[in-house]
């Protein structure tokens, strides 16, 4: 540690010896014994780090006049404090660590300069490899712009042969056009000289045809004058012959018809002088002919009051459309045997298992009707007075159908007139309204009165343009309904109940509203009319004589469709009436009969969905423009 210490001032006063800050000198001062090292190579930089004094501007000297310290004398100061370290040094015991240190030291600094070199060496061998790079991306863009200019040459070269040959072309077809002209003039020339020739040589055939012509017309007029004047001569010959036979034939039919007129107003007179003559004669062929019109007219009247005597009695009244009785007392028989031939009662094949029918109606509405049927069947086993029925809402939606599966369910009569048939009466309505309720009447079960579009002749009675016929008419009917009857059900149908007659409104005990059908119906709907259109169609019908004669139909296939296809199709079809779904399975049916292999898939069946969807929509659209 002493001897470190020791060291260290030996180099620190070395160090102040050699670097004086006052002291200039016209050359650098070197050591050789303390600078062993050669000189670094020009261009390379020492990799020690720059000193302070080195880094900072060297301050301005400052003149020394002393005459040994200027450049024309030398001051010898610094050179003894140096031999007199040196010399410290050389006597001190670590003189040989310094000088190992120092060696060291050196070493250490030719290794970085070494170094340095070898680096500098790696620096130019990356600028030649660059430059080296540059030259060849040089020669690679020349290659290319080359090979591009011979490219473009060579287009060039193309076009220009092309062009050539296109010119050449052209040329060749202008003068094969030139010698085709001229070859067309030639055969026009050719042509129109042939033609001249042809039509000289006509013209002289024509000339002579014409020649020849002429003289076989005169010679055929020289013999028909010939022969004309021949029959001329024979036809005044025959003439006054023919007017001679003419004139005896109608002198002898004259004389004939005189003949007779003669005798038949001879044997007229006598008969008439012998009448007048005989007074029996008289008064019998004056009694036949009293008698003979006497008859024909009591015959045709008595006819007229007998068959309306017996229409009354036991016929039907003409304002009925529909009804389940007979139109005389022995249709029912007939009737009945008809339905046994058939193989059962059509009632119950269009029973779809909900116990009502055909009619497929909301829920609520269904079990309300159902309660209704009943109730009217325990009234008419009690002797009560039935109860009058008014059935409104949209056309389409079963107000019929529901009528007569209600007549059917109460074990009722049923019978069916509409309202627009009333005003075509006249003053003869009145009459037809009492004949309709006294034939209701005679009915052993009771009868439902279904009136549909009552509307049509029950409206309000202060309405400018009702008539005094409809108006007599609704008063018939009032009358008629006054009191509670044990023999008819009087139920109404209309699409407006607003129009009806307060007195009429008075006389209605149930009021059942018929809604459009919804979603679950409309399926319910498309359901059983798929069954009855499509599934049963071309079915043979059970009875004894109803296949006999009939062409076996050809039956639809179902393919593929589903319940869900159902659905969506009820969903697609809101705003349609039942009646409106019925004709839509037919037109269901009548697309499948229309197709090639009669196979109903649910392509065919989507198609008609759409199709009647957008021809209800069309519809609805018409009806609220025109209103």
């Amino acid at each position: 540690m002493v001897k470190g210490l020791a060291t260290a001032g030996l180099f620190s006063a070395l160090a102040s010896s050699l670097s004086v800050p006052h002291v200039y000198a016209d050359g650098p001062l070197n050591f050789p014994s303390f600078n062993s090292s050669p000189a670094p190579a020009p261009g390379v930089s020492s990799p020690e780090k720059p000193t302070e004094s080195e880094e900072k501007p060297a301050p301005p000297r400052v003149r020394n006049d002393h005459p040994r310290t200027t450049s024309a004398g030398f001051d010898p100061e610094a050179l003894e404090r140096g031999v007199k370290a040196l010399k410290e040094i050389s006597s001190s015991n670590s003189a040989k660590q310094v000088f190992e240190s120092m060696k060291k030291q050196e070493e250490t600094k030719q290794k970085a300069l070494v170094a340095k070199q070898a680096e500098y060496k790696a620096l130019q061998a990356q600028a030649e490899t660059e430059r080296q790079k540059v030259i060849y991306e040089e020669q690679k863009n020349l290659a290319q712009q080359q090979a591009q200019i011979k490219s473009q040459m060579a287009r060039y070269e193309d076009e220009l042969a092309r062009k050539r040959m296109q010119a050449e072309n052209e040329h060749h077809r202008t003068r094969n056009q030139e010698l085709v002209k001229m070859q067309e003039e030639s055969s026009i020339r050719q042509e129109q000289a042939r033609r001249a020739t042809e039509e000289q040589i006509q013209a002289q055939r024509l000339q002579t045809e014409r020649e020849k012509a002429e003289i076989e017309r005169e010679t055929i007029r020289v013999r028909a004058m010939a022969e004309a004047e021949g029959r001329a001569h024979e036809a005044k010959l025959a003439e006054d012959v023919n007017r001679r036979m003419l004139v005896e034939r109608a002198s002898a039919e004259r004389d004939k018809w005189v003949a007779a007129i003669n005798t038949a107003f001879d044997h007229i007179g006598g008969g008439l002088r012998a009448i007048l003559t005989d007074q029996n004669k008289l008064v019998v062929a004056v009694g036949g002919v009293t008698a003979l019109a006497a008859g024909i007219y009591t015959t045709r009247e008595g006819a007229k009051v007998i068959w309306s005597y017996v229409d009354r009695i036991l016929g039907q009244p003409s304002l009925v459309r529909e009804s389940t009785i007979g139109k005389f007392p022995w249709s029912g028989s007939s009737r009945r045997f008809s339905t046994l031939l058939r193989g059962g009662n059509n009632a119950s094949t269009t029973n779809n298992g909900n116990g009502f029918g055909d009619v497929i109606l909301h829920p609520s509405l269904q079990k309300r009707i159902q309660q209704l049927a009943s109730a009217t069947a325990n009234t008419k086993a009690h002797q009560a007075p039935y109860r009058n029925m008014l059935f409104f809402g949209p056309p389409g939606t079963g107000k019929t159908m529901a009528a007569r599966e209600l007549a059917r369910k109460s074990g009722l009569d049923y019978a069916l007139m509409t309202g627009g048939d009333v005003a075509p009466l006249g003053s003869q309505a009145v009459t037809k309204i009492h004949q309709l309720f006294d034939w209701a009447k005679k009915s052993n079960r009771g009868l439902l009165l279904f009136i549909d579009e009552a509307d049509a002749f029950l409206c309000e009675r202060n309405k400018t343009y009702m008539s005094e016929a409809q108006r007599s008419a609704l008063n018939a009917l009032l009358f008629r309904t006054g009191d509670q009857s044990k023999d008819i059900v009087l139920a109404l149908a209309t699409n407006r109940p607003g129009d009806l007659d307060s007195a009429v409104a008075d006389r209605i005990d149930e009021v059942l509203e018929f809604p459009l059908p919804g979603e679950d119906e409309r399926f319910k709907l498309l359901k059983l009319y798929l069954d009855k259109y499509i599934a049963q169609a071309g079915a043979r019908k059970p009875g004894l004589f109803s296949n006999l004669f009939r062409k076996e139909q050809q039956k639809i296939e179902i393919k593929d469709l589903t319940d869900d296809i159902l659905k969506e199709a009820a969903a697609k079809t809101d705003g349609f009436s039942g009646r409106e779904i019925a004709k839509l399975m037919a037109g269901v049916q009548a697309a499948v009969y229309g197709s090639e292999n009669c196979v109903l898939d649910p392509n065919l069946f989507r198609e008609v969905i759409d199709y009647k969807v957008a021809e209800h929509q069309q519809r609805k659209n018409l009806a609220v423009k025109s209103a």
